[in-house]
């Protein structure tokens, strides 16, 4: 059984552990900490975690701990990732690796230095939904891959969350907060990125809140919040993505996957299942597919308990800095690209793992 320590008790937290507690019998949490205690402290009470501590340094001088689950803001991850790989720790990071492309660097030479896994989010990749629609292009259901497209349209967080300043700073922003969960889908079904298109603005550079309890605060925007572009895949395969906080409403389709026997529309990648539609051009027909792969429900964790298998068995994980680098790159190419007027080249390699296994016992990973 993997021993973890958690780093950060905040909104996300909540699914990780009860996935933890209750889903992934391989995961122990060990400890947890957060910078405000008595979250953590309620954390231990419900979840009957044996230790809290004050410090993440505390935390990671705990020999017990294999693996460090870092559940902070964006713009923390770099810090916390790299103080846990310094102090010997695995490190499984909420998305993304690093709020830019230097921090991921440095996180990704550390963790090799020292003989380390480093990884994490999204899992959403590995649920049911994306592992079908995997296994349907794999099988050649579409056809040969020609292109795609992928939009997360919205107008921001500021009517509805209780604290949105930070999307709006530094780490933030649509790209690095839901780019993410696109491009991983993108890549895992249909390999590598070899170079990036990009035109990114700020619409508005200042934001209102109005929702609770910080109504009537005004935000200045740091970070772009439309960004759109073209992605060319080592294949040949083109791929425009569209991310943004700009957009009152759209009709756009999450992923679309054009192959040369029709259209695949992939379920929303922020989830971990959903309908998966195929129109046949030969046929002149929709057809629907049942997801044929385990954990269609929320699953958070999942890519978790995958990388603490990785560690027992001594595979490679499926959500390892391999892929997440990787995304993490060409998010950040977008705006070079529109900085430099040009394509960016991407130069990190990106290889996809092994599927999942459609007959593995639930909560437990190959």
């Amino acid at each position: 059984m993997t021993k973890i320590g958690i780093v950060g008790i905040g909104d996300i937290s909540g699914i990780y552990l009860k996935n933890i507690t209750e889903t992934f019998k391989e995961l122990q949490i060990v400890a947890v900490c957060d910078l405000i205690k008595e979250r953590a402290l309620n954390a231990q009470k419900e979840y009957g975690i044996p230790k809290v501590y004050d410090t993440m340094y505390e935390l990671f001088e705990d020999d017990s701990i294999e693996l460090v689950l870092n559940l902070t803001r964006p713009y923390e991850h770099f810090a916390v990732s790299k103080a846990a790989l310094l102090a010997g720790k695995n490190v499984y990071s909420e998305k993304p690796l690093g709020a830019s492309l230097a921090e991921g660097k440095e996180l990704v030479a550390l963790a090799e230095e020292k003989g380390l896994m480093i990884g994490g989010a999204p899992d959403t990749f590995l649920g049911a939904g994306i592992q079908t629609c995997r296994k349907l292009i794999d099988d050649g259901v579409i056809g040969d891959i020609v292109g795609a497209s992928g939009a997360m349209i919205c107008h921001g967080h500021e009517t509805w969350h209780h604290d949105p300043e930070f999307y709006y700073k530094y780490g933030g922003g649509p790209m690095m907060d839901m780019g993410p969960y696109y491009i991983t889908a993108l890549i895992n079904l249909m390999g590598g990125v070899k170079s990036v298109t990009g035109v990114t603005k700020i619409s508005f550079p200042q934001r209102t809140i109005t929702s609770q309890p910080f109504a009537g605060k005004i935000i200045d925007v740091d970070v772009p919040t439309y960004i759109t572009g073209i992605m060319q895949f080592n294949s040949g395969a083109v791929a425009t993505l569209t991310t943004t906080f700009d957009v009152f409403r759209s009709d756009s389709h999450d992923i679309e996957i054009y192959g040369s026997k029709g259209t695949l529309y992939v379920p929303d990648p922020n989830c971990f299942n959903g309908k998966i539609r195929f129109y046949d051009g030969e046929a002149g027909c929709e057809k629907e597919f049942p997801a044929v792969f385990d954990y269609g429900e929320n699953s958070r964790a999942l890519g978790l308990a995958d990388m603490a298998k990785a560690l027992e068995t001594g595979r490679a994980p499926r959500a390892s800095y391999n892929q997440t680098f990787h995304v993490l790159e060409i998010m950040e190419a977008f705006s070079e690209s529109s900085k430099l007027g040009k394509a960016v080249e991407i130069k990190s390699e990106f290889t996809r793992q092994p599927p999942m296994p459609s007959d593995a016992a639930h909560g437990i990973l190959d």
